[in-house]
């Protein structure tokens, strides 16, 4: 497998992954006619977009054939966790605290998605003692 390339996809690499995690695996001519209707990208174009992905470690490929299929090699959530670390960056000075305040004030919260975000605080929290005490015996 290529080297994890932990940069946030383009626009075009979303769209190809999104198409490949959506059918679980595709060949380039595939994915092209999965494209939404008046998307329209060279083959070529397509083509040299999923070598990229793969090279970075997104995709693997298995042959069928004289066809390369093309399968997920990381999970859509991998991709979703480096978009939103690129925009508390970006939008919020590095700041996670100020992005969840934001939420709060602007969108605000149900009592069942604060509930839901607390459990998920608490279970990281309880994840970040046990490995800092796992590093203290080390």
């Amino acid at each position: 497998m290529a080297n994890a390339d932990a940069t946030p996809l383009t626009d075009v690499q979303r769209e190809i992954m999104e198409i490949i995690w959506a059918r679980g695996k595709s060949t380039v001519s595939e994915v092209r006619m999965a494209l939404p209707e008046g998307r329209e990208l060279a083959r070529n174009t397509v083509q040299t977009t999923i070598v990229r992905l793969e090279e970075k470690g997104w995709l693997n490929h298995s042959e069928e054939g004289q066809a390369f299929v093309y399968s997920a090699n990381r999970p859509r959530r991998v991709s979703l966790g480096a978009r939103v670390s690129q925009m508390v960056d970006r939008l919020f000075a590095g700041s996670p605290e100020d992005m969840v305040t934001a939420l709060i004030e602007y969108r605000g919260l149900s009592p069942e998605e604060a509930k839901r975000i607390g459990d998920m605080i608490d279970k990281a929290d309880t994840k970040q003692k046990r490995s800092t005490k796992q590093r203290g015996k080390s």
